[in-house]
């Protein structure tokens, strides 16, 4: 799978990017939502893993784009802080799961493991 990692921590987002990388899946990270956006409309994706704060646009309102022109891409949250209010706005949006940041390493196989299952 080619998944696309958008998170503005580059050290997390460099760690999950190997972690990815190891399990055998092609592996792109932007630490700019807008840059994300752009990627995706350039060369697409089959899944992104996506932090929620962010500095200009958080990953929020980065869904609520995605969601005009890839309405059934699965997106994986990543966090380390988001309140119940944006889980909840994330849910809504059509997020395939949530991850806090502390555990997605840990769960990274469970994760891409669900979306592989998905794409079947």
């Amino acid at each position: 799978m080619r998944i696309l990692i958008v998170d503005d921590e580059i050290v997390v987002a460099d760690l999950l990017a190997e972690a990815v990388k190891s399990q055998g899946h092609e592996v792109t990270v932007v630490n700019d939502a807008q840059e994300g956006l752009r990627l995706l409309r350039q060369q697409g994706a089959d899944a992104v893993f996506l932090d929620v704060y962010m500095p200009e646009m958080n990953g929020i309102e980065f869904l609520r784009r995605l969601r005009r022109t890839h309405p059934t891409l699965p997106v994986i949250l990543i966090t380390g802080q988001a309140g119940p209010e944006d889980i909840d706005e994330a849910r809504r949006l059509g997020v395939a799961d949530v991850v806090e940041k502390p555990k997605i390493i840990k769960h990274l196989s469970e994760a891409l493991a669900s979306l592989e299952r998905k794409q079947l």
